[in-house]
């Protein structure tokens, strides 16, 4: 399933795939720490994505800055380690 929301992110665009990534981070270094199954990673990863509302259009109106994914990841990150 984490291919397909790779490809998912990737046609949203804007800081989903950045959200992906570091949801992606976080559940793989849990894993590799023993504290999760790896079947436990998509579901992770998942539950994440349909968490994240990606920035407004008044929010983006000059694109997707660094601030904006910087934001993201910081948010992404922990959702994934609740």
């Amino acid at each position: 399933p984490c291919l397909q929301y790779a490809y998912d992110c990737a046609r949203r665009g804007g800081t989903f795939p950045c959200v992906l990534n570091a949801a992606n981070e976080v559940a793989v270094a849990a894993h590799l720490a023993n504290r999760i199954t790896n079947g436990q990673i998509p579901l992770i990863i998942q539950s994440v994505l349909a968490q994240h509302s990606p920035p407004s259009v008044e929010e983006a109106k000059n694109g997707i800055t660094l601030e904006l994914l910087q934001q993201a990841d910081a948010w992404a990150r922990l959702t994934a380690e609740k």
